[in-house]
């Protein structure tokens, strides 16, 4: 918000979207990424000896990084965003 005089004037761009609407798109990452840690477990149990590690890894250690990704929040995004603006432009000037 801001004031010059006794106006207020409020931007929509920094209008967050809807909870409703942010809810699928988590979902969606967190299914591809539970897709992927799926695929690492069952080339860990079928592919030879050295391969087969790496697999494990990522088969351990992506539930985790799924989890941080899918609840990245909004809040987090939002408050990297307003930082990056160097100032704000009104229509009129």
């Amino acid at each position: 918000m801001k004031k010059r005089g006794d106006e207020e004037f409020h931007n929509i761009t920094e209008a967050q979207s809807s909870l409703s609407d942010d809810i699928p798109g988590r979902q969606r990452k967190y299914f591809w990424s539970m897709m992927i840690r799926t695929l690492c477990f069952l080339l860990a149990v079928f592919t030879p000896s050295p391969y087969r590690w790496f697999f494990l890894v990522g088969a351990v250690t992506l539930p985790y990084i799924s989890v941080i990704v899918a609840n990245a929040g909004r809040e987090t995004i939002r408050g990297e965003a307003k930082l990056l603006r160097s100032r704000n432009r009104e229509i009129g000037r």
